[in-house]
């Protein structure tokens, strides 16, 4: 399997967000493939309304490209603490890219929670192997792990 990360911008070439991209190792090389996954990742997470408007790009890191992209820890292992410290990292992030406004602490909670359960589900259902008509019963999963 090839693995990389692909920056989803907006309109304004904002990036909205950083994709774990995983792709088959027949098209590893394809640097398209990874970009289709992540216009269809951006989609499900309802990045924008129209998700015709995203961009992508290959992620570069100070250090270059990361080809190739891995996490050794299997989503699987994430444990309630992981998923709410990810949940506030999130937070604190979209905050500080909105101007740290004043009061809205709980709105922008909820957005990075929904980000992150969305993510989770996403790859939980790339890692069963994108099981057709699957999707929906990996999402009800996910949600109810994520909010217990």
């Amino acid at each position: 399997m090839g693995e990389r990360l692909v920056d989803v911008s907006n309109s304004n070439e904002t990036v909205l967000h950083t994709y774990p991209v995983t792709v088959d190792e027949r098209h590893a090389n394809n640097d398209n493939k990874f970009e289709e996954k992540a216009v269809l990742a951006a989609s499900f997470d309802e990045l924008v309304s129209d998700p015709r408007t995203l961009t992508t790009k290959m992620h570069v890191s100070r250090g270059g490209a990361l080809t190739p992209y891995g996490d050794a820890r299997n989503v699987y292992s994430q444990t309630k603490a992981g998923v709410e410290q990810s949940v506030r990292e999130s937070a604190y992030y979209l905050w500080e890219r909105e101007g740290c406004p004043e009061g809205r602490a709980t709105e922008f909670w909820d957005r990075a929670h929904e980000q992150t359960i969305r993510e989770r589900a996403y790859t939980l259902w790339q890692q069963e192997g994108c099981p057709e008509g699957r999707a929906e019963e990996i999402w009800q999963k996910t949600r109810e792990f994520g909010t217990h």
